[in-house]
């Protein structure tokens, strides 16, 4: 048996079991199928058609529909996420409508910073751990406070000198504050500069974490305000404005 004798015996029985008419029959599936997709896809002859139809039917409606019913509804809802966003950043808004304010402070002391600290302290030291008294009046416990100013070891031929201004809280650490000084030996008063840079402020958003005091320092230090050295040690007591509820257990 040849070659060509033997393709046409296994066409033959191909022909006679079915097997190349199912082949046929699945290619022509695929092919039709393909066409149809064609003809339906996004550029496809048949959806161009009913694109056009429905276009012709949904742009002259819309076009002619009443919306002030829906615009009124929008814009107030468009009032109150405004409303909404203003009120998540508050904060933000107040502080920097704060820091751009512009004080003609030129000079101030030490102890008036140390006087605006200890009403900070007041007003905000955390009194979770602290003791109720109830001498007079049911209280929580002073808090001793401190203010220290250091110079730091400067060279005497140097052109600048620096020093650290400190206000400690002893019962709470996050009521302290580290002011960073210097000064320029050559002139003749004997003010410092300071450099107060919060270390909340990252971007605009970080505005919201700044609190009072982070704010004044801010401000004498973009407003170039000088310090005044009135005192380079002092020691008080501060009592807390919070409330607590009386317990006589």
């Amino acid at each position: 048996m040849n070659l060509e004798n033997s393709i046409k015996d296994i066409i033959s029985i191909k022909l006679e079991d079915g097997s190349i008419e199912k082949m046929v029959s699945e290619q022509l599936e695929k092919g039709v199928l393909k066409a149809l997709d064609n003809l339906f896809g996004s550029y496809g002859d048949v959806t161009k058609v009913i694109e056009k139809e429905i276009k012709s039917v949904m742009i002259p409606y819309l076009e002619n529909y009443d919306y002030s019913e829906y615009i009124t509804k929008l814009d107030s809802v468009l009032v109150e996420v405004l409303k909404s966003a203003a009120a998540d950043n508050k904060n933000i808004l107040v502080n920097f409508k704060e820091l751009m304010t512009n004080d003609e402070m030129k000079t101030i002391k030490a102890s008036e910073i140390y006087e605006k600290w200890m009403e900070y302290v007041a007003e905000n030291v955390d009194t979770s751990e602290l003791e109720v008294e109830y001498d007079c009046d049911v209280s929580y416990e002073n808090v001793d406070v401190s203010l220290s100013f250091d110079e730091d070891d400067n060279k005497s031929w140097g052109s600048f000198s620096y020093a650290t201004l400190t206000f400690e809280c002893e019962k709470d650490e996050k009521m302290n504050f580290e002011i960073k000084l210097s000064k320029y030996n050559e002139r003749k008063n004997s003010s410092w500069d300071i450099s107060y840079e919060s270390k909340h402020i990252h971007d605009i958003r970080s505005l919201k974490h700044l609190n009072e005091m982070e704010i004044f320092l801010m401000k004498l230090s973009q407003n170039y305000t000088k310090i005044e050295i009135d005192k380079t040690y002092e020691n008080d007591e501060v009592t807390p404005k919070a409330e607590p509820e009386a317990s006589y257990n």
